[in-house]
């Protein structure tokens, strides 16, 4: 047995104290604390990092407060669209969805496609009749809907924007107030095999059936036992272009970087060039985590064997 941890995050963005309530502070908090510990109880009982950063993600996606799963924003149809991966790092197997709609947990449909498809990527109409034959557990549209999303959305629906996330101000505002609500997990178990998992609803108004980094292996998520597990969250078409979960896991196998090295060096210098914006989490066979941003905040946590814990939305 060795040492253990979980990293999660609930968006990067615009994320400013002087922009949040008391109340909706704790209610952050408090949501990454559940997830945090629902993942962190896999592990304690020597489960593994798949099944550990799988429950994490539950969770989250069943909190209206991120983009993914119950939280998800509406597309220009005002619909719910939702992308979603994990990846096993001892195997390097994987799976992903994209464009699903009425599946309570896209994270659990994306690890049924892992383990029981024969297949990496499933979308659209296709992925939800594989959610049916898998017996994934569905939602009608009501349980999806959240008011603020809504409103969010009524107001740009008959323009050609678009919003990277919550916000609670006017369409002015919405486009310099950028969050990415996507949710993410990594984790190393007590066996040194590590797994990363990512969710999200995607952009507000989007179209075209557009899909993020999120459900991309090697965009925004990866894992691999020799370097690292990463879930990204940002605006997801530089992570796309800078295949920013690999490039990290590249700059480890190849440069010899440690992973809070190599996350620095994708999210600081490879990303910003890339008009980037965003962050990472990310855990490596060791144990060791980093929680890497270059946006004005995001939502994290981690806790590891060793009895270190922390919670944070702002940059320190």
């Amino acid at each position: 047995m060795q040492p253990f941890s979980i990293v999660i995050h609930g968006g990067a963005g615009t994320i400013l104290k002087t922009d949040m309530t008391p109340e909706l502070e704790k209610a952050y908090i408090l949501a990454l604390e559940d997830a945090l510990n629902a993942g962190y109880a896999v592990l304690e009982q020597d489960g593994t990092s798949v099944n550990a950063v799988k429950a994490a993600i539950v969770v989250l996606e069943d909190n209206l407060l991120f983009n993914a799963g119950r939280g998800s924003v509406f597309t220009k149809k005002g619909v719910q669209e939702m992308d979603a991966a994990i990846m096993d790092g001892q195997t390097l197997e994987a799976g992903a969805v994209a464009a699903i709609r009425n599946v309570r947990n896209p994270i659990e449909l994306a690890a049924e496609v892992m383990n029981n498809s024969n297949h990496v990527f499933l979308s659209g109409k296709g992925a939800n009749d594989f959610a049916i034959k898998q017996g994934i557990k569905l939602e009608p549209d009501e349980y999806f809907f959240s008011q603020f999303r809504y409103d969010q959305w009524k107001e740009m629906r008959d323009s050609d924007n678009y919003s990277l996330d919550h916000t609670h101000q006017g369409l002015e505002e919405l486009m310099k107030d950028k969050k990415f609500g996507t949710v993410g997990a990594t984790a190393c178990d007590a066996f040194g095999n590590i797994a990363a998992a990512t969710s999200t609803g995607g952009m507000t108004n989007k179209k075209y059936g557009r899909i993020g980094d999120s459900p991309i292996i090697g965009a925004g998520t990866y894992a691999n036992n020799e370097t690292c597990a990463i879930s990204c969250t940002g605006h997801g078409e530089p992570f796309i272009r800078a295949v920013a979960a690999h490039s990290v896991s590249c700059l480890m196998e190849y440069k010899g970087l440690t992973l809070l090295e190599a996350m620095n060096e994708v999210v600081h210098n490879k990303l910003i060039k890339m008009d980037g914006e965003g962050g990472m989490i990310g855990v490596d066979a060791a144990g060791n985590t980093a929680m890497v941003f270059n946006s004005a905040g995001m939502y994290r946590a981690m806790r590891n064997s060793a009895g270190e814990k922390l919670i944070g939305i702002y940059k320190e």
